[in-house]
């Protein structure tokens, strides 16, 4: 509690003429806030003094808690998609109760899945920032069970924990599968590689040049400077293996190029970096704007002629997939039934954005027969993050960040604590 107590001390109380200068969305972001901020300090206080809050059901009367020593206890894996467009990240953040986390854990808490989140054993595939979604995520906890240990091997008799959370959770984040799995397995230290995809327009841009560029990222290397350094937390391994990595376009039957064709990104790698993918593709997008050569990956990734990072753009967020997380030996339950709903879901979603993007491709093909210029070709402007130079300056001539031992320097000097190698995923 302290530690939020000290955060909110920093933020200046606002005064009734100050309010009155802000507009309807920023004051509906500070109520927002301020109740999640509430929300989490009654949970703290609960937690400190040792008391439930009480739950009352439509009756209003308060419903007795739920009696968790009479159950047994299972551990499994979870496969979940979202469309993080909307939400602030995967990871449950203090700031912000708008968090994939959130809600995942707010279902299983009332659906009584879960006595809390502390002593659920729990562990998560990976952690995608804020507006990234993701077609494969997993987590990993123990869970509450009908079925005698004895007995679980049956798992078409076990709850049915898809349908259970599906029906709590908001309808852009959905359970498609779950797993048996031992008491000690990781879904983040088990997981043997991750896949991650990123979507965008062809335009203008040469493909064949971004895919000649990230076949240098393949292989073990430093990505010191292809990602944001988090030594603030103590990482200082940037060390990372890609498996494999292509830029393709997707619908290979279109018989003419048009600047309308989506393309991806696909990479594949045991863990990632903080903005890996991001930065990465920002510098992508350079090479296929015919900015930077192809080359420009490998003298990134060579960090003895090159220690420090060049300030550069990184890629937007909403465009990125955690697209597969790849396991041993797991064979996923799925229900037909449910998955026939969230395909529904999927589905309707799919057809009012088709009709949006199909209504503003029909007014630019009208816009585009009145205009005489030779290209207008301009979809991806908007992919790189940040302001940009009307005069391009290439990458190795721009001012460079801090280099690393530097960083180190810094935070053990300011935080003095050891800085421990660990991976980010």
């Amino acid at each position: 509690m302290a530690k939020v107590l000290r955060k909110s001390a920093k933020t200046k109380k606002s005064t009734r003429e100050e309010l009155d200068l802000l507009d309807k969305s920023e004051l509906i972001d500070r109520i927002m806030q301020l109740e999640a901020y509430n929300e989490q300090l009654k949970a703290l206080i609960a937690k400190s003094t040792g008391t439930k809050l009480e739950v009352k059901g439509m009756s209003g009367k308060v419903q007795k808690s739920f009696d968790f020593s009479r159950c047994h206890k299972r551990h499994i894996l979870l496969k979940l998609y979202y469309l993080g467009w909307d939400y602030h990240g995967f990871t449950v953040q203090e700031e912000s109760n708008d968090t994939i986390e959130h809600h995942l854990f707010a279902a299983l808490l009332k659906s009584c899945c879960i006595e809390s989140r502390e002593t659920s054993n729990y562990s998560r595939c990976g952690r995608t920032d804020k507006g990234v979604s993701s077609f494969s995520q997993v987590i990993s906890l123990d869970i509450r069970s009908k079925l005698e240990p004895e007995k679980q091997s049956n798992l078409s008799k076990e709850l049915p924990y898809c349908k259970i959370l599906n029906r709590l959770l908001p309808a852009n984040i959905r359970c498609l599968a779950w797993c048996p799995a031992p008491f000690d397995f990781s879904a983040r230290f088990d997981c043997k590689y991750r896949k991650y995809k990123y979507f965008f327009p062809r335009g203008d841009l040469d493909i064949d040049a971004m895919d000649k560029a990230v076949k240098y990222a393949i292989g073990d290397y430093d990505f010191r400077n292809i990602c944001k350094m988090d030594v603030a937390n103590g990482v200082t391994n940037f060390k990372r293996t890609v498996i494999d990595a292509k830029v393709f376009t997707s619908n290979q039957s279109v018989e003419r190029s048009t600047g309308y064709e989506i393309c991806e990104l696909e990479i594949t790698a045991q863990a990632f970096l903080w903005h890996q993918i991001r930065c990465l593709m920002g510098i992508l997008l350079l090479v296929g704007q015919r900015k930077e050569e192809p080359e420009i990956i490998s003298q990134l990734l060579d960090i003895e002629t090159c220690p420090q990072k060049p300030q550069y753009n990184k890629a937007h967020e909403v465009p990125l997939n955690l697209w597969f997380s790849d396991y041993k030996d797991v064979k996923w339950f799925v229900d037909e039934n449910e998955l026939i709903n969230t395909i529904k879901i999927l589905q309707q979603d799919w057809a009012l954005n088709a009709i949006k993007s199909t209504m503003i491709k029909s007014m630019l093909s009208e816009l585009e027969c009145m205009v005489n210029c030779k290209s207008t070709d301009f979809q991806n402007d908007c992919l790189l993050r940040g302001a940009q130079s009307r005069v391009y300056q290439p990458l190795m001539k721009r001012d460079m960040c801090k280099s690393l031992e530097n960083k180190i320097k810094h935070y053990e000097k300011k935080r003095k604590f050891e800085v421990v190698h660990s991976n980010v995923v």
